[in-house]
């Protein structure tokens, strides 16, 4: 297995990629980056960081896990968005370092990380990122995204507080502020294709996250996968022993077919 650390932003030190790429380079790889959750004051990549990459390697991508500004380390609301901007851009422009095709860099969130994710998915485009993007306009969308029990809606008593909040600190009562983040607004043809896991009984982020972001994407024409799985607390992660801190509600062999599932539909695009 290769490994590097990679300090994406001058003096911002909390602001990482750490790659993980296949021995074998008889062909370019698919690239996954993995943007693990903790609602904006945390970055979870115990349970859904390193593993997940683990995985997808597994499925043979190569893969990166970000680790992104949280809590007081965000300045501005955009800063999580710019910075796995960054990591996109990175990835793209070392392809051959990394031995992947640049055509074919994916991302996987989640939970706050899924928001983080779907914004690369949705928000790509938004002016005050381009224009700090520069020359690289542009090479931040991703070819596609996974998301996984994400935080997709703002001004919603369904949506997950803390982690908008987190993000937008004391503008989190500025309605445009928080609409300019709230997924299912942002939806349109611009928009990279997703595929969606969620439970149906996730009592900390609830379903109707997962629904009304897809029902933003058939009405703008995107065309999306979703999983809805019967039973699962938030923070399923892999679904399986790896990633289940010793709790049977995290091992759930149905639930954990979730990567091999997003890896047939990343295939297909």
């Amino acid at each position: 297995m290769q490994y590097e650390k990679i300090e994406l932003i001058p003096g911002r030190s909390e602001v990482t990629l750490e790659y993980f790429g296949i021995d074998d380079r008889s062909e370019p790889r698919d690239a996954m980056l993995v943007i693990p959750g903790g609602g904006y004051g945390a970055v979870c990549a115990d349970r859904e960081g390193y593993p997940i990459a683990q995985a997808y390697m597994m499925q043979e991508m190569n893969a990166f896990v970000l680790h992104y500004s949280v809590g007081s380390q965000i300045k501005e609301a955009t800063d999580p968005l710019y910075q796995a901007s960054m990591a996109m851009i990175h990835i793209k422009e070392n392809a051959e370092k990394y031995n992947i095709n640049p055509d074919r860099v994916f991302c996987v969130g989640f939970s706050a990380g899924g928001h983080l994710a779907g914004s690369l998915a949705t928000l790509w485009n938004r002016s005050d990122i381009q224009e700090k993007l520069g020359e690289n306009k542009g090479k931040n969308r991703p070819t596609g995204a996974v998301l996984c029990y994400p935080v997709t809606l703002g001004r919603s008593s369904k949506g997950h507080a803390g982690t908008f909040k987190n993000l937008l600190k004391e503008r989190i009562d500025d309605e445009q502020a928080v609409d300019s983040f709230s997924l299912e607004k942002n939806v349109g043809p611009h928009t990279a294709p997703v595929f969606i896991m969620h439970t149906f009984d996730d009592e900390l982020v609830p379903l109707e996250n997962a629904l009304i972001l897809g029902l933003a994407y058939k009405e703008a024409g995107v065309p999306f996968e979703m999983h809805i799985y019967p039973h699962g607390p938030h923070g399923m992660a892999l679904a399986n022993k790896v990633t289940w801190i010793g709790n049977p509600d995290y091992n759930n062999a149905a639930i954990a077919r979730w990567v091999a599932d997003s890896a047939l539909w990343m295939r297909s695009l």
